[in-house]
């Protein structure tokens, strides 16, 4: 009686995550009017870490910390590199290139996986790959000159930061069953604090806490920081675990449409094409294409089965 209700409200829960999201890279790119891109980004997942521990006390979640040393490190390359680059790139870069470039990510995640846990990527992840190596050089136009390949290769290299601090994360989680919450909370906080030096060191100008920033800076911390991670471990819990990469493939394709209506970011063809490539990469290495033969290959032999039972 339980499992049904979950069961229900999961799928819910990660349209509601992918909106969520998305939206977020349009408000992301919106902030740099009125605030330096390290300010906003330690601000942001400052107070997003002390929120999300604030749940966990309310819900009655231990507070304890996983092993610092490896949650430090994550936290690093999760928050502070992944989070610092992809909001310094929005500087400059457009929030519907930033966000499909860092959604990169599986692809660097598979190569990081191979290199440092012996996970050789099969047929279907080296097609992904490829696919996505001709899209990044379609939307990097590296023809154009510097202007655009700046923006774009910060955003890659979020992307490639964001992926390593994946694979240390899992590395952590199979070899000290940590909280998956609590871990969470305390790379992002750890991660946050780092963020908060880079800010006090970096020169930027004064932040202008206007109604459309402290509205923004709200949005990010409640619902796109805090709330979204909650609703990712309802999402894990009573969901399949290809859930990961199917969100990650529709956050950024749902982002580059928002960006395009919201912030009117003009996209020409080689930006429509570099778009579909990694799309089709990340639908391929997701297994996304496998899972939904099976569901429909399951779907019909049930039907067959019903129609062949003798009626009753």
């Amino acid at each position: 009686m339980i499992s049904l209700p979950s069961r229900h409200a999961a799928p819910a829960a990660l349209v509601a995550l992918i909106l969520i999201w998305a939206y977020s890279w349009v408000i992301m790119k919106q902030m740099m009017q009125y605030a330096g891109p390290f300010d906003f980004a330690a601000l942001r997942y400052l107070c997003g870490a002390l929120l999300l521990m604030l749940f966990m006390v309310l819900g009655g979640h231990s507070l304890r910390p996983p092993p610092l040393a490896l949650t430090a490190v994550v936290g690093l390359c999760q928050t502070t590199a992944f989070q610092g680059l992809a909001q310094w790139a929005l500087v400059s870069g457009g929030a519907a290139h930033t966000s499909m470039l860092a959604y990169t990510m599986p692809f660097w995640a598979i190569l990081l996986a191979w290199w440092l846990l012996r996970e050789r990527p099969g047929a279907r992840q080296w097609a992904g790959i490829v696919l996505a190596a001709i899209g990044l050089i379609c939307i990097m136009k590296p023809w154009q000159g510097l202007g655009t390949l700046h923006s774009a290769l910060l955003a890659v290299a979020s992307g490639v930061c964001w992926a390593l601090g994946t694979v240390l994360t899992k590395f952590t989680l199979a070899r000290h069953r940590a909280s998956a919450l609590a871990f969470t909370a305390w790379q992002m906080l750890l991660g946050a604090l780092a963020l908060c030096v880079v800010a006090l060191a970096v020169p930027s100008r004064p932040i202008q806490w206007t109604p459309q920033f402290i509205y923004g800076m709200l949005y990010s911390v409640v619902p796109a920081t805090s709330l979204a991670w909650v609703l990712w471990t309802f999402v894990v819990r009573n969901l399949s675990t290809t859930v990961a990469s199917v969100s990650s493939l529709g956050v950024p394709v749902t982002a580059v449409l928002m960006a395009w209506i919201i912030l009117h970011e003009h996209l020409d063809g080689a930006d429509v094409l570099g778009i579909a490539l990694i799309a089709a990469g990340l639908f391929s290495v997701s297994g996304a294409a496998r899972s939904l033969r099976h569901a429909v290959s399951r779907k019909r032999h049930l039907r067959d089965a019903k129609a062949r039972s003798p009626r009753s």
